[in-house]
């Protein structure tokens, strides 16, 4: 151990091992501060690079946040989720990525989610708004592990299931209660895409 470590007890760039808040934890359906969940969002990635960089940066922002805050990013991503659970969104999502299962419109809105707060909610207005999402050579679009960020976060502050502190009874807005989908579009029906993401569909069906 050198003099440094004697002194002080660890080196200068070591980084504190996550120590488990043994505190009890009552169930919550308490969704966190929109401003702070979109604060945290844009500020761990603010030039939307690469996911896996956003994805740690925003576990070690996620687990400064008390352990109902932690719970309350993961209501506040799943009420987002749920706010764009459309026809119209899943047809961007389909034209985008080329078809589109349901895991992979839950991935797809996780990565709408994760691009900030103003291009979640001009999408949410108008999905074909995502034309200025769209980047060259770039065939998928997805962020499967934004819907784990605070789960893990929350696993390393408490060493528990973050699920298990959800009050289900009270919080309504998860995938279990998506209302049923009417699509107002069809695959073999291409104009009825066209109409409803016209840029999109000129960007990806036409070219």
């Amino acid at each position: 151990m050198g003099l440094f470590d004697k002194l002080f007890g660890k080196k200068k760039d070591e980084q504190p091992t996550p120590v488990a808040d043994t505190s009890p934890i009552e169930k919550t359906a308490e969704m966190l501060d929109e401003d702070l969940f979109w604060e945290i969002v844009e500020r761990t990635n603010p030039n939307m690079e690469e996911q896996d960089w956003h994805e740690q940066n925003l576990i070690r922002e996620i687990y400064k946040l008390t352990p109902k805050e932690i719970i309350g990013f993961r209501l506040r991503t799943d009420k987002l989720l749920y706010d764009t659970y459309t026809s119209e969104m899943w047809c961007a999502a389909y034209i985008m990525n080329g078809g589109c299962s349901d895991d992979a419109f839950e991935y797809f809105r996780c990565w709408l989610i994760s691009r900030g707060k103003e291009t979640y909610y001009a999408a949410k207005e108008n999905p074909d708004t995502l034309i200025d999402e769209v980047e060259a050579d770039k065939f998928e679009y997805d962020f499967e592990s934004f819907w784990y960020v605070a789960l893990e976060a929350f696993r390393q502050k408490t060493g528990k299931d973050l699920y298990e502190h959800i009050d289900d009874d009270n919080f309504k807005f998860n995938e279990a209660n998506y209302p049923p989908m009417m699509f107002n579009w069809q695959e073999e029906n291409p104009e009825s895409m066209k109409s409803i993401c016209p840029k999109l569909y000129a960007e990806y069906m036409e070219r």
